[in-house]
């Protein structure tokens, strides 16, 4: 829970005849990390086996265009992947079959989707042109007369209204005929006509002026009333056949689900086989498969292995006395009420192998410090119903949240506790009785609080650096680091020593935190030679003396700036304890203000500053308490970086 799983790395020699079998049963197994092993015999082993053709190459990507063709398929219908049935993949697919299966579904799919396109494309030609009739719908004039006049060259359409003038008087040595159809304060809706002998002068004046020619649709008669009412019949045709065709392909699509999803799944639990298979290092008789298993795991891997292939031979890979813990693949476990939790740790990072999973760190610490900021017992009940909401997916616009809802549920939880510390209930200070304090009537007394709260969560997140740095054996870390125990040291005297100053009496002498202090930040100014010291590691120094000297002693500087700005920031959880209360006796007083019978309005004016208090506050609580975590608390301890668990197995990838 605390660390990810114990992880051995293995190596597995498998006779060509049992390789496909041996596959099938790793990845029935579900626990096999894979690695990349195809370069492991380039240039042949040291049997003098030489390396060949892969016979796997054309199956994988027979296999993986055949993928692709049914995912596409299934995005034309609309249908989704589903999950993978419950089956157990022993069989590769048929590729000749599922090649015309495939087929024939596509040309049933073809057949309604071509009709659909031509009837949308119909239908938005059809919109343009009412668009273009509607404006002169009540011209009296045959739309064919218009438009085929022989001995007359005539512009129908739009203008600007301000160009109006500006457009006669261009024409005023030719003759011509200008009628405005319609006009408003913008546009105007003219005709424009002369001899065909003046088409040129007309044209260029027209475009001067920016008339825009209406386009009358093909194919109708009458007058643009009657035009326009035929489109309109023509418009509801179209979509009651666009209907019909939607339908038919929604038939479709219940018709072939279950075919299509199972086909889908088989092909890339095939598609899946090859691809490992072409990762595998290989000589003419042999393979060898290399990867990683959780330590727990190994041998039911290693019976199940014996059982398909006797002849394949299981050795685990020796480990490294330095191991580059990033190249190990992480598996975490836990519970699954801290998958919200894990997640928010996802989001700065992956625990690496070597380091401590803070998933229930902050399970613990994120609620409390949400909940000390936002102390509300009704908006934290608001809260934790939304939240419960979110995570059985009953709100369906949020339903892409639902793994966050459990998180939002606990911070709410928190959040009604700390409202019942603070005597707050939708704002309201008084109404029930504090049981330990009134951020806004004890200021100081809760920011002093908030401090000491973020110092012992600090002192905490040390400890836990220093012990990962014990548990990996890197003892220069953990005595020398400015994380480690110097570190700590360093960070404990300082405040020892600012303990004083505030007025508070100290048992022990000034001078010893003095000394301490001095002693650690030695150890932090000369960490770097102190750890290659320990480790063996030669020269101590690396670069010039002084440019060292320079570069540590910023550090150091760095670094005590740091515990300053670190301890300071868990201030925020006072300041935003206060500034919750005092933004809710704001949204009092502008009810009273609205309303200061408190009838309707008051009431209105409450519930609509509660819930921007809930959404808007609420949301910059959360980020708060996220900043806290991942830059106070996270910077003592977490690296993150680690390497994705991603074992081969079908089921798996769904949870990807």
């Amino acid at each position: 829970m605390f660390y990810p799983q114990s992880m051995t790395e293995v190596e597995l020699i498998v006779p060509a005849n049992d390789i496909l079998p041996v596959t099938k049963a790793v990845r029935g197994q579900g626990v096999f990390h894979q690695l990349d092993g195809s370069d492991l015999t380039a240039g042949g082993g040291a049997s003098g086996e030489a390396r060949t053709a892969n016979p796997w190459q054309e199956k994988a990507t027979a296999y993986n265009t055949l993928e692709r063709r049914i995912q596409a398929l299934m995005q034309i219908i609309e249908l989704e992947e589903g999950r993978p049935p419950e089956m157990d993949f022993d069989s590769m697919v048929e590729l000749d079959a599922a090649r015309a299966e495939v087929e024939q579904i596509e040309q049933e799919v073809k057949r309604i989707t071509d009709q659909l396109m031509r009837e949308n494309k119909r239908l938005e030609q059809l919109y343009s042109n009412r668009k273009e009739i509607e404006p002169v719908a009540s011209i009296d004039l045959d739309v064919v007369d218009f438009k085929k006049s022989r001995y007359l060259f005539s512009v129908l359409g739009t203008i600007p209204a301000a160009n109006i003038d500006r457009m006669q008087a261009s024409l005023k040595r030719i003759p011509y005929v200008f009628l405005p159809l319609q006009q408003d304060a913008q546009k105007a809706v003219v005709w424009l006509a002369g001899s065909p002998d003046n088409a040129d002068i007309l044209e260029r004046a027209a475009r001067s002026a920016y008339l825009i020619p209406l386009k009358l649709p093909e194919g109708y008669r009458g007058k643009p009333a009657q035009v326009l009412k035929s489109l309109l019949v023509d418009i509801e045709t179209t979509q009651q056949s666009i209907r019909q065709l939607k339908k038919s392909l929604a038939q479709l699509r219940e018709t072939h689900r279950q075919a299509l999803q199972t086909l889908l799944w088989n092909t890339r639990s095939s598609r899946m086989l090859t691809d490992a298979i072409l990762r595998y290092g290989r000589l003419n008789y042999t393979y060898i498969i290399v990867g990683w298993v959780p330590t727990s795991r190994l041998g039911d891997l290693s019976q199940k292995i014996k059982q398909v292939s006797k002849d394949a031979i299981v050795t685990n890979m020796p480990q490294n006395q330095h191991p580059d813990y990033q190249l190990i693949p992480v598996a975490l476990s836990g519970p699954r009420a801290f998958e919200p939790f894990q997640q928010v740790v996802m989001a700065y990072g992956r625990p690496r192998y070597d380091e401590i999973d803070p998933t229930v760190l902050i399970a613990i610490t994120f609620p409390l410090l949400f909940g000390a900021m936002f102390g509300d017992v009704g908006q934290g009940l608001v809260l934790a119903i939304m939240g419960w909401l979110i995570a059985n997916r009953k709100i369906k616009a949020l339903s892409s949240l639902s793994s966050l809802g459990g998180l939002i549920g606990i911070c709410g939880l928190t959040a009604m506790f700390f409202g019942f510390l603070y005597g707050s209930i939708f704002g309201i200070e008084h109404f029930l009785p504090a049981l330990w304090i009134r951020p806004m009537e004890n200021i100081m007394e809760i920011l002093v609080v908030a401090i000491a709260g973020g110092v012992v969560l600090l002192s905490f997140g040390f400890l836990v650096g220093i012990y990962n740095a014990w548990r990996n054996r890197d003892w220069g870390k953990l005595l020398f680091d400015h994380n480690g125990l110097a570190g700590l040291i360093l960070y404990w005297a300082l405040l020892c020593l600012l303990v004083p100053a505030l007025g508070i009496p100290m048992p022990i002498p000034g001078p010893i935190f003095s000394a301490l202090a001095a002693v650690a930040a030695i150890a932090i100014l000369f960490s770097e030679v102190l750890k290659r010291l320990v480790e063996g590691h030669r020269p101590l120094v690396e670069g010039g003396l002084g440019t060292y000297a320079i570069q540590s002693f910023f550090e150091l500087f760095e670094t005590m700036i740091g515990f300053l700005s670190n301890s300071l920031s868990y201030v925020r959880v006072g300041a935003f304890a206060v500034a919750h209360a005092g933004l809710s006796a704001v949204i009092f007083i502008l009810a009273e203000m609205v309303d200061p019978g408190q009838g309707v309005g008051y009431g209105i004016t409450v519930v609509v500053g509660n819930l921007f208090i809930i959404g808007f506050e609420g949301l910059i609580v959360g980020i708060q308490t996220m900043r806290l975590e991942y830059y106070e608390f996270f910077s003592k301890f977490f690296t993150g970086g680690g390497m994705r668990y991603e074992p081969l197995a079908v089921r798996q990838m769904v949870d990807r």
